[in-house]
């Protein structure tokens, strides 16, 4: 059997769920645990030890060049390691773009799956991106959680590109669950980290509606650059997945208003609603407009991004419809259990990791 070595970005909850094995966070690790219970021996560069110094300060030295940004000290340290596995999956760009640099310049030989979240509007933003074409082209295959992000990354690659696949995500359906028994603690939830996530539009609604209880879960950061909240906003910041999912549980209706981009739809926490059979207010971003299997009034609703009016008119619906919000929570879960269970998630994964390792090439999979 194969063996994989996985790239992750250093983070503190990333590290917490490395060392407990049966931690609802283990989903940050990207399958790791499935992949090695496939028989694959498994390796990651998050050292117990830290990131050495020598490694920071190439770091720095590299970043200053190259202009694209990217985590490479926690990498060069596992550089050995890396070149004795038959396959390194980055899991994200941050690593994934020093790796391909690394593999540009024949530090590395092993295959490379590359994960993509946001690279389009990483490139976008910064004159390098046309000269990283031909960096991108090492990769042996190329993995998307958004439809949109693996057709634009397909065009913009063109020639030589590798593969590039849609791989949908997912959620343990089993850890998350409804709770018919539970009763509603709070009237709106808003759950997330990323930088995409639109509190602001929510803040909006909380400051419209005195009389609704909002509950706002996120990184001390996050919430740090919203400033006073409305008395009726209660927040909580880095919070185990186990107490967000105690926070689903109590809630209403879960609200994820998300700003427009090809990346990020909130489509961890959509899944994670939806599985416990929460009625679910979504942006309609890129990201999850297609390949996963939503359907405005059918299993969640679907608001164009920055529409503070649309969201609060479909939320004060969703409040007030109790049968429809039913309605809409039990076909939300329906749709994860046949489409979107992390099993399926991980196969997938497995299936383009093994083919890396055997030197095969990757195939497009169709979307959910």
């Amino acid at each position: 059997m194969p063996t994989v070595f996985f790239a992750f970005r250093d983070a503190p909850e990333r590290r917490a769920a490395l060392r407990e094995p049966n931690s609802l966070d283990r989903y940050r690790l990207f399958g790791l645990d499935e992949v090695a219970a496939h028989g694959a021996r498994v390796d990651h560069n998050l050292e117990p030890s830290g990131t050495p110094t020598w490694a920071r300060l190439a770091a720095r030295v590299v970043n200053a060049r190259v202009g694209l940004g990217g985590d490479i000290a926690t990498v060069l340290p596992s550089l050995g390691r890396m070149r004795s596995a038959d396959v390194v999956f980055s899991t994200v760009d941050t690593v994934g773009i020093p790796l391909l640099l690394l593999r540009r310049a024949q530090l590395i030989r092993v295959p490379l799956v590359y994960a993509s979240i946001g690279l389009p509007e990483r490139l976008e933003r910064l004159a390098a991106g046309g000269s990283f074409r031909r960096t991108l082209q090492q990769a042996h295959t190329v993995v998307t959680y958004s439809a949109v992000e693996a057709e634009w990354l397909r065009s913009w690659i063109a020639g030589a590109s590798p593969p590039v696949v849609f791989v949908p995500f997912g959620v343990d359906v089993d850890a998350f669950r409804p709770q018919p028994k539970r009763k509603s603690s709070v009237d709106v939830l808003s759950v997330g980290a990323d930088p995409q996530r639109d509190f602001e539009l929510l803040l909006t609604l909380a400051a419209r509606h005195p009389n609704l209880t909002f509950r706002i879960v996120a990184t001390s950061e996050r919430l740090r650059a919203l400033g006073v909240v409305p008395p009726n906003v209660s927040v909580e910041t880095d919070v185990p997945l186990e107490t967000v999912r105690e926070r689903f549980a109590e809630a209403r209706v879960v609200a994820l208003p998300v700003r427009a981009n090809s990346y990020s739809g909130a489509t961890t926490t959509l899944l994670q609603a939806m599985a416990m059979g929460k009625p679910v207010i979504v942006s309609r971003t890129a990201a999850i407009a297609e390949g996963y299997e939503l359907e405005d009034g059918s299993n969640c609703r679907l608001v164009e991004p920055g529409d503070a009016d649309g969201f609060e008119r479909v939320l004060l619906q969703t409040l007030t419809g109790a049968d429809a919000a039913v309605s809409l929570g039990i076909r939300a879960r329906e749709t994860v259990e046949r489409s979107f269970s992390w099993r399926r998630y991980t196969e997938a994964l497995w299936e383009i990791l093994s083919a890396a390792a055997s030197g095969v090439p990757s195939l497009p999979r169709p979307s959910a």
